[in-house]
C-alpha cells in the first residue's frame, strides 16, 4: 500500500529582522500602546522584506531550492508544483510556473497556484498528498507557501503591521511504500466572517476600475475566540478517528498567528510544552507558510524524529480551519 510522507522541506526568510521596539514606538508616535498586544500574540522580532529585488515569488523560489538540495533531488526529478500564496507576485502566469523555470522542471509536470489564505499551504499539502494517492504517476510534489504580508500590511493598522513577517517554507512529498506519511484531514467552514479580512478591500474590480482604495488589508474587528470551540472539536475528532489521543501526537505545528490561541489549545487538549512547536517569537505570523515552519523548526531541533505523530492546525480568513495529520 502506498503512503504520502513528507521528504524534505526548506525555508528561506529576508535577512532584515526587526524586533518589537521599532513597532512599540512607531505605534507609540500614533498614540497606540501595543505592548500588551506583542506580549499576546508571542512577537518578539520578525524578518520584513527590505530588498526591491525580492519579493513573494524570489522567496518561494529559495525555499524551493533549498527544499530540493536537502531531499537530494532536482527539479527534474519533481513531478507537480503547486504554490501557495495569498500574495502572488504574478496572475498571469502563474508563480508555480515560474518555480517550474528557476528549478528547471521536466515538461509532464502539474502545476499550479492555490489560495485558502492562511491555511493555503495546509490545504495544498492535504490536497496533493490525496491526489498522489489516487495518480500513480505522480511520485513527488514540491509544495510552496510564501507570503509578502509586509507588502500588504497598513502602517496604521497594528493587527497586520506590527504582527506579520515575511517568509516561505518548501516541502517536498514522496510517495512511499513505508508505513507514514499522510494520515488523515478534516475541515471546519463558516463563513460569518468574510466581511471581517478584506483585501482588497471593496474588491478587485473596483480598485482596478474606480480606484477604490485597496492598497493594504482591511481588517475590521472580531471576535477571534469564535473559532476556539469548532477548533477543539475539530482535533479531538481526528484524534478520535484515527485512534489516537492528544499525548499521542509528539508535535502541534499549529497556526503561529497567536501564541494565546496556541496556549489555549495546549491547555484545552492538557498537552505538555514540549509538544507545542512555536516560531511566531522568531518569525512573527508568515500566513500560509507558518505551521510548516513550526515543523521544519521542530526537525531541526531534534524534536520531531522520523515516525512521530505530527498534527497541523491552521484557520483561513472569513474563516476555514484545517487539521491534518501525518506520522513524520
Amino acid at each position: 500500500m502506498s503512503h504520502i510522507k513528507i521528504k524534505a522541506l526548506g525555508v528561506y526568510h529576508p535577512s532584515h529582522s526587526l524586533d518589537n521596539e521599532y513597532y512599540v514606538r512607531h505605534f507609540d508616535e500614533r498614540g497606540k500602546d501595543i505592548r500588551r498586544f506583542m506580549e499576546h500574540m508571542g512577537r518578539r522580532q520578525r524578518y520584513i522584506i527590505d530588498d526591491p529585488n525580492e519579493n513573494g515569488l524570489t522567496m518561494g523560489i529559495a525555499a524551493a531550492q533549498k527544499a530540493l538540495e536537502q531531499a537530494g533531488m532536482t527539479g527534474r526529478d519533481v513531478d507537480m508544483i503547486v504554490f501557495s500564496t495569498q500574495v502572488p507576485e504574478s496572475l498571469f502566469p502563474m508563480n508555480a510556473l515560474f518555480v517550474h523555470h528557476a528549478i528547471g522542471a521536466r515538461h509532464d509536470v502539474a502545476v499550479m497556484d492555490s489560495n485558502a489564505n492562511c491555511a493555503g499551504m495546509t490545504v495544498a499539502v492535504d490536497q496533493a498528498s490525496r491526489s498522489m494517492l489516487s495518480n500513480p504517476d505522480v511520485r513527488t510534489a514540491l509544495i510552496i507557501g510564501s507570503d509578502y504580508n509586509s507588502l500588504i500590511s497598513g502602517p496604521e493598522d497594528e493587527i497586520t503591521y506590527a504582527n506579520y513577517g515575511d517568509a516561505a517554507c518548501a516541502v517536498i512529498l514522496e510517495r512511499t511504500e513505508e508505513d507514514t506519511g499522510f494520515i488523515d484531514s478534516m475541515y471546519f467552514t463558516d463563513p460569518v466572517n468574510i466581511d471581517k479580512i478584506l483585501y482588497p478591500a471593496q474588491g478587485l474590480a473596483a480598485t482596478l476600475q474606480r480606484n477604490a482604495p485597496g492598497k493594504y488589508i482591511q481588517w475590521l474587528p472580531f471576535d477571534a475566540n469564535m473559532a476556539l470551540p469548532p477548533t477543539f472539536d475539530l482535533l479531538e475528532r481526528i484524534l478520535k478517528k484515527n485512534g489516537l489521543s492528544p499525548q499521542d501526537v509528539r508535535a502541534y505545528c499549529l497556526s503561529q498567528f497567536s501564541l494565546a490561541n496556541v496556549l489555549k489549545i495546549r491547555d484545552h487538549l492538557e498537552l505538555e510544552d514540549a509538544q507545542m512547536i512555536y516560531v511566531g517569537d522568531r518569525y512573527g505570523y508568515t500566513g500560509t507558510s507558518s505551521p510548516f515552519i513550526a515543523l521544519h523548526e521542530g526537525i531541526e531541533s531534534g524534536r520531531i524524529r522520523r515516525g512521530d505523530y505530527v498534527l497541523f492546525w491552521t484557520i483561513g480568513a472569513g474563516y476555514q480551519l484545517v487539521a491534518m495529520l501525518f506520522k513524520y
